[in-house]
């Protein structure tokens, strides 16, 4: 004997019960090793970089002159913005606290999307490595990544910098998948909604 299908509203119930369950992303194990891998990463090809791209803003050609390796330092933030002296340090507490608001605000997102889960610890990651650099570092963020045809170039990044954009996009198609299962459990609910209403 089959067991007939529940309604809408007792699905999305159930759903939602079972999400409750589950752990905030930044409460388990993967996501500090995930964010543990970021900041490693970016630590030791910034190490590398800074060792081998010498003198600094020498070109190193990787691929042709699209790219290149390029020791750079960044005092102030991403694309060159820079708030003069203090730059160094409004930059770091900026960054914690951006940290601690995306955590809070991607907690439940978190315990539902799985590419939220990945792309909140990669981005957390990315800024612990641009911070690290703010905090030992008097020249600023090492950057060496260097994209761009002649001269007409990308601002150079580094690994923390690519992290936080793949980060940043998962996160957006993550919030956007929610948006989109929201509507679509709020339409099924309407159109049971009526159909009940229409049955005899």
């Amino acid at each position: 004997m089959t067991t007939p299908n529940r309604p809408p509203a007792a699905r999305t119930a159930a759903a939602n019960a079972a999400l409750s369950d589950a752990p905030v992303a930044s409460t388990t194990w993967r996501f500090w090793l995930l964010v543990a891998v970021v900041v490693a990463a970016d630590y030791i090809t910034k190490a590398l970089a800074v060792e081998h791209l010498v003198p600094r803003h020498m070109p190193h050609r990787v691929l042709g002159d699209v790219v290149r390796f390029t020791l750079a330092y960044n005092p102030g933030a991403a694309f060159g913005m820079h708030l003069g002296p203090a730059s160094r340090w409004i930059f770091a507490g900026l960054s914690v606290v951006i940290v601690a608001v995306l955590l809070k605000a991607t907690a439940e997102l978190t315990r539902t999307s799985r590419l939220a889960a990945f792309g909140v610890p990669v981005i957390v990651g990315g800024a612990i490595g641009n911070l690290l650099d703010r905090i030992r570092l008097r020249e600023g963020v090492v950057d060496f990544i260097d994209i761009g045809i002649g001269s007409t170039r990308f601002w150079t990044f580094n690994v923390a910098d690519t992290a936080v954009t793949i980060g940043a996009v998962c996160l957006v198609i993550a919030l956007w998948q929610e948006d989109n299962a929201l509507q679509a459990a709020a339409k099924a609910e309407q159109e049971a909604a009526a159909k009940h209403g229409q049955s005899p």
